[in-house]
């Protein structure tokens, strides 16, 4: 059985000793009981992963020992960025989980017309913390040492105008084209997926005037969480690592 996998946002290096935080301790000690001497594996998001051992539990202080560094990473060879319409509640959450465990490289929230959720000022920044903590935590479970970002939400026109390189693919169920139709990319996609709704005429107009190419995931409509999470495995299968 491996080591249970903590996140920590620090520097980490062989031979340190530390108190973890509160969040990872509680979570050590009362809900995977791990006990004096059991090992854990710890990783900052900066590459590779540290063997670590639990030299202290004192309620929920918990000392660990660091161990030697493992050179190894889990990404995929598909470079693909999630660019999402903001859904509700759990549905944002469970998409950004699953598609870290899908291996996409980065998160842009989008704030499409359509979307339930109205994220602004503090709330928004909030938002976007929990967010990265779901993302860590995904990353945890699935043995990702690179931790994608979650950026600002957008709008669509704003994202659009700050895009860079790299094919642009938006999901729409009356596309033409198959994700099996197009090539294999020469740099990193990203992938747009609308909200609850889906885009506004408007947004789909935009996209296209911004080169994007739609793209149809059989003649069923998906649900904004199924949809890109869909795509995710399907390009997995056609282009990386599935």
């Amino acid at each position: 059985m491996s080591s249970p996998r903590f996140y920590l946002d620090q520097p980490l290096v062989p031979g340190a000793r530390f108190n973890l935080p509160a969040g990872p301790a509680r979570h050590a000690a009362r809900a995977l009981r791990l006990a004096v001497g059991d090992t854990l594996t710890l990783f900052n998001g900066r590459g590779g992963e540290y063997a670590a051992f639990i030299e202290r539990i004192r309620k929920d202080e918990v000392a660990v020992s660091v161990g030697g560094f493992v050179d190894i990473e889990r990404e995929s060879s598909l470079r693909v960025m999630l660019a999402q319409g903001i859904s509700s509640g759990e549905r944002m959450d469970y998409t950004l989980q699953k598609a870290v465990e899908l291996g996409t490289a980065a998160i842009q929230p989008i704030a499409a017309k359509r979307s339930v959720v109205k994220l602004a000022g503090e709330r928004a920044d909030k938002r976007v913390a929990h967010w990265q903590g779901v993302v860590a935590s995904a990353c945890e479970q699935c043995g990702r040492n690179q931790v994608p970002t979650v950026a600002t939400p957008l709008t669509l026109a704003n994202w659009l105008g700050q895009h860079g390189t790299g094919r642009l693919l938006f999901l729409s169920p009356t596309a033409d084209a198959r994700l099996a139709d197009l090539p294999i990319p020469a740099a990193m996609d990203c992938l747009v997926a609308g909200p609850e709704g889906g885009f506004e005429a408007d947004e789909t107009a935009a996209l296209l005037a911004a080169g994007a190419v739609p793209v149809r995931l059989g003649p069923r409509v998906l649900r904004t969480e199924t949809a890109a999470l869909a795509a995710l495995a399907a390009m997995q299968t056609l282009w990386g690592d599935f």
